[in-house]
């Protein structure tokens, strides 16, 4: 089975794979949603459209489709919803045995075991709020649903969840986060305001970095987008940051609405950088140099190995890939080939 990687599975998808037959392909309009398929199949899969091979079976029900980077925050209180229903059915919640926190629509709470909470505000009145295995909800924190805690995740003291927001296993937030998304292994866990954001993995931002989520003269933003390779229209008012995996800024950082960094930038200094900053860039509003294979394999290891975790091949093999074809974005190579 086949499955486009891009959609969010729903009730209706599962319930029409488990009826696809090998042979038979599942559609939405030209969308390719699923191919059922044998050896032969999986090979014939790349070219399927111009292939007479596959049954085309029509799937008529609405789907949620990640075309976009923004479009995993825009849709992330939906999900949230749709996996707290799947997650929390049939089961019963840990309770809250610290005195001085406060929720409110307790049936729309659910917290796993291991969860420490400590003089926090939970309300879950505008969407459901779920808290992972071993998680933290520290002192004088304040959370608006919809939100999701992965496990072992923290959420420090004072910080301030503005909603729709979900956060991954092994990460720390704090300061302001508003309908934001961090992938695994990610730290933002000082104050300063992220919203409208998505984060990959193994990210951290520095203390008091802000990202801008909406234009002075609030038209629609524009971000960097890589297959027209130019800055493409988002349709949207609010929208943030968009932070490959490995990339970091330092302490004060500024960045503008709709700022696109790469993979494995490091960004600091005073000033607001460009808005698309290419993979593996070192510098800020100043310049960027180069910061080469080498020295991003050293620091993935030394940022990995504190969540015991290891840099694989694999991850280098992929980090290398990207470093070659990003090359053409980073114009000053082209000028003087800086390294760092």
């Amino acid at each position: 089975m086949l499955i486009n990687g891009a959609i969010c599975p729903n009730r209706e998808l599962i319930d029409a794979l488990d009826r696809l037959k090998i042979g038979e392909a599942l559609y939405q309009n030209d969308l390719l949603l699923a191919a059922n398929t044998d050896d032969n199949g999986v090979r014939q899969f790349a070219n399927l459209k111009k292939s007479n091979t596959f049954t085309k079976i029509n799937f008529p029900h609405q789907i949620t489709l990640i075309k976009y980077p923004w479009d995993i925050f825009r849709n992330t209180a939906d999900e949230i919803k749709n996996d707290f229903e799947l997650l929390t059915k049939g089961r019963t919640s840990a309770d809250i045995k610290d005195n001085y926190t406060r929720t409110y629509n307790d049936s729309q709470i659910f917290i796993e075991e291991g969860v420490e909470i400590k003089a926090a505000i939970l309300n879950a009145e505008k969407g459901p709020i779920y808290l992972g295995k071993n998680s933290s909800v520290l002192e004088g924190a304040m959370i608006k649903g919809a939100f999701a805690l992965g496990n072992d995740s923290v959420v420090n003291m004072g910080t301030k969840v503005r909603g729709d927001s979900s956060i991954g296993p092994c990460c720390k937030i704090g300061g302001e986060v508003s309908n934001s998304v961090l992938f695994g292994y990610s730290n933002k866990a000082h104050d300063g305001f992220i919203g409208n954001t998505v984060i990959g993995e193994w990210c951290n931002l520095g203390a008091d970095t802000n990202t801008s989520n909406l234009k002075n003269n609030y038209l629609p933003v524009k971000v960097w987008n890589y297959n027209s390779e130019s800055f493409y229209p988002t349709g949207m008012q609010f929208c943030g940051l968009i932070m490959g995996d490995h990339s970091k800024c330092g302490i004060n950082t500024m960045l503008n609405t709709g700022t696109v960094v790469g993979v494995s930038a490091n960004i600091f200094g005073a000033g607001f950088p460009r808005t698309f900053i290419p993979s593996f860039s070192w510098g800020g509003a100043h310049g960027f140099n180069t910061f080469i294979l080498n020295k991003t394999f050293e620091t993935a290891e030394l940022v990995m190995q504190r969540r015991n975790q290891i840099l694989s091949k694999v991850d280098r093999d992929i980090l290398t890939s990207i470093y070659e074809k990003s090359a053409k974005y980073r114009a000053w190579e082209k000028r003087k080939y800086n390294e760092i």
